[in-house]
């Protein structure tokens, strides 16, 4: 159980491919076909990462084989021509250093799932090598990786809600609010007090590692009048609170 947000040490891959700057073009292919990857990290010293080799990056050396393609590379925009000419550079590469993308973009094994999500969702990558505090490769997280966090069993999601959410928000009521967890979609049934606080519950179930959506069914639970004749501020109430 996790009262925590998990971090990428959780779910990345810690044993890795990787590649130093000199690895030949050839390598590097059947490096990602035995490791079933599109993309290393290339290192260099005792391990730290100086680049990320991609499927990409190889492609060019395909798509400029012709003689007509290489004349085509000069046709476009401004833009274009610009990554045209780099992926002609990288049609003649045959080494790592040559072929990478470098400096690359790395994660950190502490860093939330949802920092890491953001890097790559704006970079537009699908993996990030993730390094230490001195830039050595602990390990790689994906995109896959990240979505390991939606595969917790719903009992653990449902005990985490009691914990972290039902409990500091509803204390006086948290025994009467159940808590069902089905393929990772809450739903929070029975009675509070202060209904306005339920889309604050909302917002923090939904920040629960796994949660695929929230549901309510809370209804406003409001003290019965006191007896007659009673004195002021004396109550009674049938069920629990």
């Amino acid at each position: 159980m996790h009262a925590t947000p998990y971090i990428v040490s959780d779910v990345m891959t810690h044993t890795v491919a990787a590649v130093g700057r000199r690895a030949p073009f050839k390598e590097i292919v059947q490096l990602m076909q035995d490791w079933k990857v599109s993309a290393l990290p290339v290192i260099e010293g005792e391990g730290r990462v100086v680049g990320v080799v991609s499927e990409a990056d190889l492609l060019p050396k395909e798509e400029f084989r012709d003689s007509d393609a290489r004349l085509r590379s000069s046709e476009g925009t401004p833009t274009g021509q610009l990554r045209r000419l780099s992926d002609l550079a990288k049609a003649g590469a045959v080494t790592a250093e040559e072929l990478m993308t470098s400096p690359v973009l790395t994660t950190h094994p502490d860093a939330t799932l949802a920092q890491a999500a953001r890097t790559m969702a704006r970079a537009k990558v699908k993996r990030l090598p993730v390094v230490d505090a001195v830039g050595l490769l602990e390990g790689v997280v994906s995109r896959t990786d990240l979505l390991k966090v939606f595969l917790r069993a719903d009992d653990e999601i449902a005990e985490e809600v009691r914990r972290e959410v039902v409990s500091p928000l509803f204390p006086a009521q948290k025994s009467s609010i159940r808590v069902d967890v089905r393929d990772g979609v809450v739903k929070l049934v029975g009675r509070v007090r202060d209904t306005s606080l339920v889309p604050v519950a909302a917002r923090l179930v939904r920040a629960v590692e796994g949660v695929v959506d929230v549901d309510f069914d809370l209804t406003r639970h409001v003290d019965p009048a006191p007896p007659e004749g009673a004195p002021p501020g004396d109550t009674t109430s049938s069920g629990s609170a």
